[in-house]
């Protein structure tokens, strides 16, 4: 029960707490001001203040009464015009303090409003700070010939202490521009990273179906002079090649336009996503493009999240491409085995030694590949996984990834 009673009232505590914090800086700063004005005529707490120069004291007077709101209302505007509030603030505590009037709490502002300067004053800082310590020594000169009875290691004791309060603002200010950066250069790397993603989601789409069309369009082309007959089957291919292309773009299309929406957008989302299950219709697609492709497959299918189900697929259908492309007729075999830990893809795409078709070159420039193979690495690692390719010694070119799984639930 007495837990229960706790728990019941430091959420009542939280509610107030809650709400201060959703209002704006300005109801804040302004509900500051006016606590503070209020408490500066309390007389409790008339001792506690900033004071300097020790000077014979003065009844209190409308005058006094004003510079003493002049110390505190200015701050409802600490953060909005920091410079200008400790203007206004240093100039009546100096008044204040030169006319000889009894102490108040509101000369706790001239605290409040150093703090704010250092802390939200992003331009002229320097000159803020060089004009604040001439203020000073000007008011310690007028002290001075006023006949206060205070030495320079008074005045400079006081100074160290404001400026004490004027560099705890500025360290606040420092965290507050390097969070500020630290969050744009998130951003950024984010920005390129989703980026490469989409450069790589629609590179694996694009080329791999406009490269089975170019290749079924071709056959089709050649076959309407010499087996009109079959020239039809061809047309048929690259049409169900260009609605297989459609599809797997509507998909990407909604990944990119998924923020915000409800889970069960993003499961149906993923029941369109290209899997494992799909690596058939790449075969087949393949076959009819008139690339000799076998297919095996050894072990449990299971069910596995989307990025892995999405990779494999992925590693099938780059390796296809390439074989359409650069080894076009050559026989091509695509093993697939489900172990305990991990999905094994091999794809091996047959050639004689020292042939054009030993060693195609994937999509790209360079020793190691193109846009289609970085792509493919850059997604297995993201998931732990390793990809090989290269050429053969016997001839011909192989494709060989090993992807880490884990069960669905996870």
């Amino acid at each position: 029960m007495t837990s229960r009673q706790a728990s019941w009232g430091l959420s009542r505590l939280r509610a107030p707490l809650n709400r201060w914090r959703e209002e704006g800086a300005s109801f804040q700063d302004g509900v500051l001001a006016l606590v503070l004005a209020l408490l500066a005529f309390a007389p409790t707490l008339s001792n506690i203040g900033a004071q300097i120069g020790d000077l014979p004291e003065r009844p209190a007077s409308v005058l006094s009464i004003a510079l003493t709101l002049a110390q505190t209302l200015p701050l409802a505007a600490r953060r909005r015009w920091p410079a200008a509030c400790l203007a206004v603030v240093a100039a009546a505590f100096a008044a204040h303090q030169a006319l000889g009037f009894a102490t108040t709490f509101g000369s706790m502002g001239l605290y409040v409003a150093l703090y704010s300067a250092g802390a939200h004053q992003v331009r002229f800082r320097r000159s803020t700070a060089a004009a604040a310590s001439a203020g000073y020594v000007a008011l310690a000169f007028v002290l001075n010939r006023l006949g206060s009875p205070l030495g320079v290691a008074d005045f400079s004791a006081f100074y160290l202490t404001l400026a004490a309060i004027w560099l705890v603002g500025s360290s606040v200010c420092v965290r507050r521009s390097q969070e500020a950066e630290r969050r744009r250069l998130a951003a950024e790397v984010a920005t390129a990273a989703e980026r490469a993603r989409i450069a790589r989601e629609l590179h694996d789409v694009v080329t791999h179906h406009v490269t089975a069309m170019v290749v079924q369009a071709d056959a089709a082309q050649f076959l309407i002079t010499s087996a009109p007959e079959r020239a039809g089957e061809g047309l048929v291919a690259v049409s169900d090649t260009g609605r297989r292309a459609l599809r797997e773009l509507r998909y990407l299309l909604g990944v990119l336009e998924a923020t915000g929406e409800s889970a069960a957008a993003e499961a149906a989302r993923a029941e369109r996503a290209p899997t494992l299950g799909r690596v058939t219709d790449l075969v087949e697609g393949a076959r009819r493009s008139g690339q000799p492709v076998e297919f095996s497959e050894q072990g449990e299918r299971r069910p596995q999240q989307v990025n892995v189900e999405l990779a494999a697929y992925r590693v099938v259908q780059e390796a296809l491409t390439n074989a359409m492309k650069h080894a076009a007729g050559q026989p091509t075999r695509v093993s697939v085995h489900h172990g305990g830990e991990r999905i094994e893809i091999t794809v091996i795409t047959d050639g004689s030694a020292g042939s054009p078709q030993a060693a195609p070159v994937l999509h790209g420039p360079g020793p190691q590949g193109g846009r289609g193979l970085a792509g493919l690495r850059a997604r297995v690692r993201m998931l732990d996984g390793q990809l090989g390719a290269g050429p053969r010694p016997e001839g011909g070119f192989e494709v060989r990834a090993t992807i880490p799984t884990k069960p669905l639930q996870e």
